[in-house]
């Protein structure tokens, strides 16, 4: 862990300040068991026409942890699971981890290419996926990669057996080959501080590094976030955000675990089946990216169902219009909408907006340290803490800092400061209070004319432009400026919104510096499974649109 050192007067948080409240136990084991006698009966997991109880839960977790002891799985092993969300998504997670392995979640985008570098470098010795995905077909990846340390493939979506791959009905009955008594020794061994998973990271500045969080770092982080944002056992989760991703896994079926919720996965996004599931299972909790409540505001169908049931959402991104925090309220009927902030490296959470926060508060920053977490914005270079007010690269030090790089330690000492500072790269500033609003990434920053220009900035002026419905902005290089600003939009169903209207209403409110040179209208931003927008992407497509307008 790194050390915990009091915070000087420009940082937010103290690491000795616990959060109020009682945790539960400290490794993915022991909270089963805890829950199962916690919540009993009560429905844990509903998926299609399948409703798994808590004790069913339990039961299930343990029988997997037996069958991959059955394939050899032993304490420290890496396993990966492949698939979109689903109920055994999580059967499959809780039980590598109830026999010390270390789960790696693997975006289901990933092309088989970029997949194999994964499994290969994370030395996966069980593969857990489905039949097909996006970009690759895994049983073909597995064929046709050198994978030597990959012994077996677990198909989720089939209970058939194939010539290379268990199906799931075949892989839980190897249950029965182990013996329970040294199941029961096995997970009792598993310490608090052992790695429970290696997520990677998006690889948008070189290949994806895995992170590696231990037992006790998810469950105090997310016992810590579900109780501040006010998580409650009544409320029923729809979980739409990837299971590969902090925020459907962590924030997601972890916290609603610890919470006593009932989970109601989505394996793809689709607003129809979002609006049915909503006013079907009287959903009260709902996070996701911008995007998602955009999207839903925008249907034009959303009058035709009881959205009556919600009552929470969690958001939080660069952009966070004021204006969709009050439509979440005023349209889609949220009682409580609070704004969060973090990244993979810190166990996925660093600050939080409290539900009882002035709305002002809500809208225009993502809240303060967490318990236990010190957080500063420093000058990137010295590291020295800035003034309230003043931009600086967001550093925070605590117990939610990841354990490191898997095998890569140059890059975690990049990461991690001597005395325990992580550092983001995002850039942010914090008031006098501690709440901190996130300005921008290093790496997003260009230069025009001499000048830094943080695109998010102007991005967020642009969502106060009627008839803009998204809205990204990159630096593309020009002569003799260096760079300049370029504007993708997306219009609002019906308007006829110009590259004109959107030039004069910035300069109205920004600096001419800041202006965006180029503006392109796009039908859609292209955008991860956790709803961000790619800007590589967008710079990629930057040439042929300017080519266009020129």
């Amino acid at each position: 862990m790194p050390s915990s050192k009091s915070p000087s007067a420009n940082t937010s948080g103290r690491a000795d300040q616990l959060a109020d409240l009682t945790l539960p136990p400290l490794t993915v084991p022991r909270l089963m068991g805890w829950a199962a006698q916690q919540y009993g009966a009560k429905t844990a997991i509903q998926a299609d026409d399948e409703v798994l109880s808590y004790r069913q839960l339990n039961d299930l977790r343990r029988s997997a942890g037996r069958a991959f002891m059955a394939l050899g799985v032993q304490s420290g092993d890496r396993v990966a699971i492949w698939a979109p969300n689903s109920a055994r998504w999580i059967i499959a997670a809780l039980g590598l981890q109830s026999v010390g392995a270390v789960l790696v979640p693997l975006n289901t985008r990933l092309q088989g290419p970029e997949a194999a570098d994964i499994l290969a470098r994370a030395g996966v010795s069980v593969l857990l996926t489905v039949g097909a995905l996006e970009g690759a077909v895994p049983a073909e990846v597995v064929k046709s990669e050198s994978l030597p340390a990959l012994r077996h493939s677990v198909r989720l979506d089939s209970d058939g057996d194939s010539a290379d791959q268990l199906g799931w009905a075949a892989f839980m009955a190897k249950a029965s080959e182990a013996d329970d008594a040294a199941f029961i020794a096995l997970e009792r061994a598993i310490n608090p501080e052992d790695s429970a998973d290696m997520l990677f990271t998006s690889g948008t500045t070189g290949k994806p590094k895995g992170v590696l969080c231990s037992h006790e770092q998810n469950i105090r982080v997310f016992a810590t976030w579900s109780d501040t944002v006010g998580l409650r056992a009544d409320d029923n989760y729809l979980i739409i955000n990837p299971f590969f991703h902090s925020f459907g896994y962590k924030a997601g079926w972890l916290a609603a675990l610890i919470s006593g919720c009932t989970i109601f996965p989505m394996a793809q996004f689709d607003r129809r089946l979002v609006m049915e599931a909503i006013s079907r299972h009287r959903i009260s909790m709902l996070p996701g990216a911008p995007s998602l409540y955009e999207m839903l505001l925008a249907d034009p169908e959303r009058g035709n169902y009881d959205f009556s049931s919600l009552r929470l959402g969690v958001t939080g991104a660069a952009t966070v219009p004021v204006k969709l925090v009050e439509d979440m309220r005023s349209e889609l009927g949220f009682e409580t909408v609070v704004t969060a902030y973090g990244l993979t490296e810190s166990t996925g959470v660093v600050t939080i907006c409290r539900p009882d926060d002035d709305p002002e508060t809500i809208a225009n920053t993502c809240g303060r340290a967490m318990p236990g977490v010190e957080l500063k914005c420093a000058d990137p270079q010295t590291g020295e803490a800035r003034a309230a007010g003043e931009e600086g690269e967001v550093w925070l030090r605590g117990y939610n800092v990841m354990q490191g790089y898997f095998d890569m330690p140059e890059a975690t000492a990049d990461a991690i400061t001597s005395d325990g500072w992580l550092r983001t790269g995002d850039i942010g500033v914090m008031d006098e209070r501690g709440y901190l609003r996130i300005t921008d990434r290093l790496k997003d920053m260009y230069i025009m004319n001499g000048e830094n220009v943080y695109p998010a900035e102007v991005e967020k002026l642009l969502y106060g432009l009627d008839g803009v419905a998204q809205a990204a902005v990159i630096g593309v290089p020009k002569a003799p400026q260096g760079e300049v600003g370029m504007a993708f939009i997306v219009r609002r169903a019906g308007s006829e919104l110009s590259a004109e209207q959107v030039k004069a209403f910035c300069a109205e409110q920004l600096a001419r510096y800041k202006l965006p040179y180029y503006v392109a209208f796009v039908d859609a931003l292209p955008m991860n499974a956790s709803g961000k927008v790619l800007k590589t992407e967008l710079a990629a497509q930057a040439a042929q649109h300017i080519e266009a307008q020129a």
